[in-house]
């Protein structure tokens, strides 16, 4: 899919909440919801530039145990589809030897992924800063060169169930040419396993996903796999986390 295509099914697809990060986790992580007649940047969910997800105040801290476990203890992180960047501030401030580097396709989310880490700094003083978190970039999953050349590992939460399987081929593959030697492509949400949902709630998250948009849904554990393969990169560990969610760790094979 070219970037032009990608960047016209994600404004066909944006939702009043604006950022992929804080769309559609209706059933298994439940967001936040603006109103539908709502301007951007205003009401539920917002403070200006930044937006909020009840779903990031919740799961952080579990990825973040995940994560302070998986990840190389330095280097740079790419994280896509940081959505309202919360996360992104929270790992950042909690794992200071790694440069992180937000990133989101959506104009509107980049200014919130900023606007985060300029509020903690402005509301922390000095003990705020978080200097090892980078300026949101402008990246397209699907492009076949990113503005990363290299990273030690890659973090993307509930992306892959809310895009074309185009995004997760291209995630998969890119993580294949950008990693060194070794690497690691950390995965959150829901997914099934042997073409089985592993809740009901995710089953009907599953059928909303697909009316709302055919290309969406929950996906199978084991074609990620496959996709990985072709990328060099193999399965290390499947971590049963709240809410019906897993977080799948991808390593550089």
């Amino acid at each position: 899919m070219s970037r032009a295509g990608f960047r016209a099914l994600g404004a066909a697809r944006r939702l009043p909440q604006d950022c992929l990060k804080a769309t559609l986790s209706a059933v298994t992580d439940q967001p936040d919801r603006s109103d539908p007649g709502t301007a951007p940047g205003t009401g539920p969910g917002t403070s200006g530039a930044r937006r909020f997800a009840p779903a990031a105040q919740r799961n952080r801290q579990p990825i973040l145990e995940v994560l302070a476990r998986v990840l190389p203890q330095r280097g740079q992180v790419l994280e896509f589809a940081s959505g309202s960047g919360e996360h992104a501030v929270y790992f950042a401030r909690n794992l200071p030897s790694l440069r992180w580097q937000p990133s989101d396709p959506d104009p509107n989310c980049r200014r919130s992924i900023d606007a985060h880490a300029n509020s903690h700094a402005n509301s922390h003083g000095d003990s705020g800063q978080c200097p090892n978190l980078l300026p949101a970039l402008d990246l397209d999953v699907t492009a076949a060169d990113w503005p990363v050349p290299v990273a030690d590992a890659i973090v993307c939460i509930n992306m892959v169930h809310i895009s074309p399987w185009a995004a997760s081929e291209g995630l998969f593959a890119g993580a294949g040419r950008i990693f060194p030697s070794a690497g690691v492509l950390y995965l959150y949400g829901p997914y099934k396993r042997n073409g089985r949902h592993t809740a009901p709630s995710n089953e009907a998250f599953d059928a909303s996903l697909r009316q709302r948009n055919s290309a969406w849904g929950v996906r199978n554990l084991e074609d990620l796999t496959a996709l990985a393969t072709q990328a060099g990169l193999a399965l290390r560990e499947v971590v049963e986390m709240p809410a019906n969610n897993l977080s799948l760790v991808f390593a550089k094979a």
